[in-house]
């Protein structure tokens, strides 16, 4: 009998991670979960350690950690707490692939400890290459580490390139363009947090709505495919296809162009980045020509949505730009979702922290981790000088 694989799954209570966790139960012989973390979602939690079983538990929120370790009194697991305990579930020997479920900065020491243990990576938290690109791909080639995407669109050029020699022209990300396609900047001034939330194709967590509301989920994603490829920056661009049926395509140097397509469906590439280099036959929604009339495409509004060029512009100067760039975004997002930051609101949030802190080259893991922190405390305030 071939031996199952074993996954950890960081950020198991979320979107991204409920579906790695549909995908296992639909190959129960192939796959076991030996570890899984959450933040704060205590109840889901314990209901997926009970279900699975796992090696490890752990729960972020040290307040949580007499409650889990309670309702798992009759299993064997080990509850831990923590970002310690976080790592230590990245890192745990056995384990063959760790799913980067997290959101935000948190996720990228969990991928660095567990790269350096010789883990695949299979990588749905962007900002790891957001914030410290060079440094784990560099590190990932160092200890000959598989990194794995799992969005859907670097899931997409990953897929296009196997057989390739990789020579690639240019890739291009789709967009869905969001809820406010083709809306004016009068328009968003106007915006609410409900409205900015139902997204028109994917069921994603809140984080990811919002961005992907102002387009800076896909600018987070040219910085992503920047460094998974190994791509300049003029070999990536954006286009805006509301289908969210072609999900990003490959131009190679002789001019052929290959696309990845299917129905919007997240446990696409959670599946293959699990169970890569195979494909394994499934139940999910298969996609037919015949109920789409058209498929369309447009170029992004860059002056409307800012937050797309400002990805393009802190990719380009490099150094600590990105790291800075998605720190005070995390900080935006949340203070727009708590109605203390307009939509429009959140750009400008990100431009004045950029431009209040100098750019830096040649970081190491603590150096990212300190800009990281700095520029939420410079956008907070920025913030809260807004309510003032």
């Amino acid at each position: 009998m071939e031996k199952k694989k074993s996954v950890a799954i960081l950020g198991s209570t979320g979107s991204i991670g409920t579906q790695a966790l549909d995908v296992v139960r639909s190959f129960p012989d192939k796959f076991e979960v030996s570890a899984l973390t959450a933040s704060n979602s205590v109840d889901l939690l314990i209901r997926q350690a009970l279900e699975f079983k796992p090696e490890v538990v752990v729960i972020i929120k040290e307040e949580y950690y007499s409650q889990v370790k309670a309702a798992l009194a009759n299993i064997e697991c080990r509850v831990l707490v923590g970002e310690e305990g976080l790592i230590e579930a990245a890192t745990l020997v056995g384990v063959e692939v760790v799913l980067n479920a997290i959101v935000g900065a948190a996720g990228l020491r969990p991928t660095v400890e567990a790269i350096k243990c010789g883990k695949d990576i299979a990588l749905a938290n962007k900002e790891t290459l957001v914030i410290a690109g060079e440094l784990v791909m560099d590190l990932a080639r160092k200890h000959n580490v598989k990194m794995l995407p799992v969005d859907s669109e670097h899931s997409a050029i990953f897929q296009c390139l196997v057989g390739e020699d990789n020579a690639i022209e240019k890739i291009y990300l789709t967009a869905s363009g969001g809820p406010f396609r083709g809306k004016t900047a009068e328009d968003l001034a106007r915006v609410t947090r409900e409205q900015a939330l139902k997204h028109p194709n994917w069921a994603m967590g809140a984080k990811i709505t919002i961005d992907s509301a102002s387009l800076m989920n896909k600018g987070l994603e040219v910085i992503e495919a920047k460094w998974l490829f190994d791509l300049e920056l003029s070999q990536i661009d954006v286009i805006v296809h509301p289908q969210s049926i072609i999900h990003s395509i490959v131009q190679f140097e002789d001019g052929s162009m290959k696309a990845q397509m299917g129905v919007p469906d997240m446990k696409v590439p959670i599946q293959y980045a699990l169970t890569y280099p195979k494909r394994l036959k499934n139940e999910f929604k298969r996609f037919n020509f015949l109920d789409y009339a058209e498929l369309t495409f447009e170029r992004p509004d860059f002056d409307t949505f800012k937050n797309l060029g400002l990805a393009y512009e802190a990719l380009k100067e490099g150094g600590n730009r990105c790291c800075i760039l998605n720190a005070a975004n995390e900080i935006a997002v949340d203070a727009f979702l708590q109605d203390r930051v307009s939509f429009l609101g959140m750009s400008d949030i990100l431009e004045k922290t950029l431009c209040h802190i100098g750019n830096r080259e040649n970081l190491n893991l603590n150096d990212y981790i300190a800009f990281d922190q700095e520029s939420r405390l410079v956008a907070r305030d920025l913030i809260s000088k807004l309510r003032n």
